[in-house]
């Protein structure tokens, strides 16, 4: 074993540029998969965590009080497929007065429950104590940490029914409810629904938990059911952020890994072939043929384990930040997103060198089968084959004779050329990929500003009132607004809690007034909503709640209920967030006042000057200039710009190392062409036309793989449905770069070692032989 190892040491130091070259190939691989891989883990590892130490409920289901009776709903807990129950408990919807608490106005679902325990959804109360007295209430806390004991004390007064004061914090996975009181309590708010809290033995998907919900239903009135939740539907809600990442960042990964994977065969198939000599030599002095097979495979492994555990440790330190902007403004109970999972590093400590040494066991079993005497001889013996064929039918075209020659070498060793080949098309693949998201993202990032002009946010130190302190309604406003030197156009808008029949927890409504041309660019199907009853939402909205154009649902606020359609289908939106024209506030809620007021200027307009001339108009009014930036848009193009230019290095690398080993084996060519009058200069323009045409023939097919993988990307979006134009964003121009992109890389990668080689001098040839 210490020969193998001081044989591997000296061929590591031989071969240090290529050593260095593993090292750094096998480093960003192992920290772009790292960061695919915690992504993964955090989307759905912390939420399951949660869910099953607070045994929450795989379906929350709502039932018609005047359906169906506590007994029979008490019963469905024995049918077969539940595994726990808990209920039936009493529920109603209240109405909540604007900013109570830290809550818009609108409505609140309540539950009755005699305690937070229980086989079903135990519930953690995190500041003050459980409802058990009437007059009582506790308030589910979405968010993590704690909302302290400031608030507590806090009453709501329900008009002809109670006054409840707010005696305790809680938070629940299974967002069951919005609060909770006392059974008591709950029978004097007079309840109309009955919440059931069901765990069934199978729950991984929703057709499972749909048969569950039937199988354990039967027998019921067919409209007792009036609504039901699932927990997948939570799940998804909590990694929809990070989903939205995790395609681009798998797809970096995986050309990563293929690039790395590519380039450790071909330099350990060069190694092989340029050192023949050397292999025969280890078995003349009685190396096995196993041993040998050790020494390169031991060659490899050092830069390789280096390389993995420096990567470990640079995706950690990315993970951290890039995981706190992917689950930024989420509300998941208990579901923490901590400390990075250490499955991922485990993984890539161990599959990174598995993979490195498989990758170069293919090419080593060359070694282990070459006998050495053929050995020895092989080594020194000129080279014959398809590549000097080939160069002497480039030699007899016009092509002047350094070009002709460099075109030629690649025919030599053609194992060698498909895997250099390999490498530049996927660097291409990279390039075009990141320069199709960047377009993307930049589109996606101006949304709303296609016209050049400033966004004005408009606050009201009194969104509750009829006037402002100074005297101005809100049309008022709105009318001053519009006629302030600057302003295109405004929008007010209304912000309220809404409850939708059927959903368990409460829904945001957006209702706005005013300039409608900011929905230009946002519908992607589908129409603006333009009267009462019609309504718009993001994706994420609209597939958690399986909803699609057309669907009718109902809307609760204030008592007042109203049937909405679904007319169009935004770019994106909250998951818990619908829009609605200002016609189905005033049905809703006549007294309704706007929160807020978006001013678009005109191209060119004072930004600052318009601001001011708000705070003298009323000192009430709060005017502020939208920030034109974009969080996801900032991170998805820097990610994709670093690890673009670390792949297209990894790839030039993977030329360079080819490059190398062919000025290497051909140091007896190039003294003699040097002998017979070629120039350093004609040098250089040979070694790097030999990889010229590689990087065209890599551009051609490296530009379609990366729109593919851009299409593939931005149509796996969740939280954005891009529209055609955002999608659409090849140009010629474009596509010349991408197809330049492929030369550029096999160029730099060539230049180096084609510089070397001029530098040879005949006279160093000669002392090699």
């Amino acid at each position: 074993m210490s020969a193998v190892w001081t044989a591997s040491r000296a061929a590591v130091k031989r071969r240090r540029l290529q050593t260095y070259v593993i090292g750094l190939v096998v480093l960003c691989s192992t920290t772009t998969l790292l960061l695919a891989l915690a992504l993964l883990s955090a989307a759905s590892s912390p939420f399951d965590k949660a869910y099953a130490a607070q045994r929450g409920a795989h379906t929350v289901a709502a039932f018609d009080a005047t359906q169906v009776s506590p007994g029979q709903l008490a019963r469905t807990a024995r049918q077969p497929g539940v595994a726990a129950a808990a209920g039936p408990f009493g529920q109603t919807v209240v109405d909540i007065p604007k900013d109570w608490l830290w809550m818009a106005g609108g409505t609140l679902t309540v539950v009755g429950r005699p305690d937070p325990a229980g086989p079903v959804d135990r519930i953690e109360v995190l500041e003050g104590h459980w409802a058990t007295a009437p007059g009582e209430i506790v308030v589910n806390w979405p968010a993590q940490g704690s909302p302290g004991t400031d608030l507590l004390g806090t009453e709501l007064e329900i008009p002809g029914r109670a006054t409840l004061t707010v005696v305790g914090f809680a938070t629940s996975m299974s967002r069951s409810a919005s609060a909770w009181v006392s059974p008591e309590q709950m029978t004097a708010l007079h309840p109309a629904s009955a919440q059931m809290l069901y765990r069934f033995t199978k729950h991984s998907t929703e057709t499972q938990l749909s048969t569950g919900l039937t199988r354990a239903t039967a027998g019921l009135p067919e409209e007792a059911l009036t609504g039901a939740q699932t927990y997948l539907t939570l799940k998804q809600a909590f990694s929809a952020l990070a989903d939205s990442y995790l395609p681009f960042m798998t797809f970096f990964g995986v050309l990563g890994l293929l690039v790395s994977t590519l380039i450790v065969g071909n330099v350990v198939s060069g190694a092989v072939v340029s050192g023949y000599r050397h292999i025969g030599v280890l078995k003349a002095l009685g190396f096995t043929p196993n041993q040998v097979v050790a020494v390169y495979l031991t060659m490899l492994s050092v830069p390789a384990v280096v390389g993995c555990v420096l990567g470990t440790l640079a995706g950690n330190a990315l993970a951290g930040p890039i995981l706190k902007v992917a689950f930024s403004g989420i509300e998941v109970g208990r579901a923490a997103i901590g400390d990075v999972s250490p499955w991922p590093s485990v993984a890539c400590l161990v599959g990174m060198p598995a993979l490195v040494l498989l990758a170069a066991l293919v090419p080593a079993l060359r070694a282990h089968r070459l006998p050495a005497a053929r050995a020895i001889s092989a080594g020194g013996a000129p080279r014959t084959g398809h590549g000097l064929r080939v160069q002497r039918m480039l030699g007899a075209t016009r092509l002047p004779r350094p070009v002709s020659l460099g075109l030629g070498q690649p025919f030599a060793r053609p194992g060698r050329t498909l895997l250099t080949m390999a490498a530049i098309v996927l660097g291409v693949t990279t390039v075009t990929l990141s320069t199709g998201l960047t377009s993307t993202m930049v589109a996606y990032g101006n949304v709303g500003r296609e016209d050049g002009g400033a966004r004005i946010h408009v606050t009201t130190e009194a969104p509750g009132r009829d006037r402002t302190p100074s005297g101005l309604s809100d049309l008022e406003i709105e009318e001053h607004l519009r006629s302030l030197p600057g302003a295109e156009g405004v929008r007010a808008r209304a912000l309220s809690q809404a409850n939708m029949t059927g959903q368990t927890e409460p829904v945001f409504a957006d209702f706005y007034r005013g300039d409608d041309s900011l929905y230009e660019h946002t519908i992607v199907e589908g129409r603006a909503p333009a009267a009462a009853g019609e309504i718009v939402a993001g994706p994420a909205f609209l597939s958690q709640r399986g909803l699609t154009l057309g669907d009718r649902v109902t809307l609760g606020l204030n008592g007042r209920k109203i049937t909405a359609t679904v007319v169009g289908r935004l770019m994106e939106g909250d998951a818990r967030a619908l829009e609605a024209d200002w016609a189905s506030l005033t049905r809703l809620a006549p007294d309704a006042h706007a929160t807020e007021y978006t001013v678009r200027l005109t191209p060119g307009a004072d930004a600052r000057a318009y601001t001011e001339a708000v705070a003298a108009l009323d000192p009430d009014l709060r005017a502020s200039v939208t920030d034109s930036g974009n969080a996801g848009t900032a991170t998805v193009v820097t990610f994709s710009v670093v690890f673009t230019v670390v792949l297209s290095l990894v790839a030039s690398l993977g030329v360079f190392n080819t490059v190398l080993l062919n000025t290497r084996e051909r140091r007896r060519d190039l003294g003699m062409l040097k002998s017979i009058g070629m120039t350093p200069r004609q040098v250089v323009v040979m070694t790097v036309t030999s990889v010229t045409g590689l990087g065209a023939v890599g551009g051609l097919l490296g530009i379609p793989l990366g729109i593919v993988a851009h299409r593939l990307v931005v149509d796996n979006v969740g939280v954005v449905d891009f529209p055609a134009y955002m999608k659409d964003v090849w140009h010629t121009p474009q596509l010349a770069a991408m197809f330049l992109a492929g030369v550029a890389i096999a160029v730099l990668g060539a230049l180096v070692p084609a510089r070397s080689a001029a530098r040879t001098t005949i006279a160093s040839v000669l002392h090699t032989e």
